[in-house]
């Protein structure tokens, strides 16, 4: 637990807004953003590898796109994932992620773009976080609490 708090603090771990204590951790926001993005997205992609995704080939002829692009559901579903939540090349992973996103909308969700669900919600809140939860870990990048350190162009 310690580790979490060892970047610049000091001695001094405190909740008052005047210190550098716990509510100033921008390597805990980076590392949490990254666990909920990438490991509530890696549930679809599990699913899909046990279930099957043969329902996107049909989506995919649909809109006159080539089949062999399912290819890129389990890179984008699984692999994106992994590699955001272990911060290893999570800049390139989290647009793989956020394209995919773009792309399950356009093929998938277009008629309820403008649409609230029977709850009173976004029909598209999940679609919604996963895109912008993308966008913002490219942004962030993947912190200190992650196996690249933070470090380097690509994270």
């Amino acid at each position: 637990m310690a580790a979490l708090f060892r970047k610049g603090y000091g001695g001094r771990r405190s909740f008052s807004s005047g210190g550098r204590g716990y509510m100033k951790n921008e390597d805990l926001g980076k590392l949490l953003i990254r666990l909920c993005v990438g490991g509530l997205m890696l549930f679809h992609g599990i699913s899909k590898l046990v279930h099957g995704y043969g329902f996107i080939v049909a989506k995919l002829h649909a809109v006159g796109l080539p089949v062999f692009l399912v290819a890129g559901v389990p890179i984008g579903e699984v692999v994106a994932p992994l590699l955001i939540l272990l911060g290893l090349f999570t800049r390139p992973a989290a647009l793989v992620e956020a394209f995919l996103m773009a792309m399950a909308v356009w093929m998938v969700h277009m008629g309820q773009l403008t649409s609230i669900s029977p709850m009173g919600g976004y029909a598209l809140e999940l679609q919604a976080f996963y895109f912008f939860g993308s966008l913002a870990v490219f942004f962030f990048g993947s912190g200190s609490y992650s196996f690249s350190g933070g470090s380097g162009r690509w994270n």
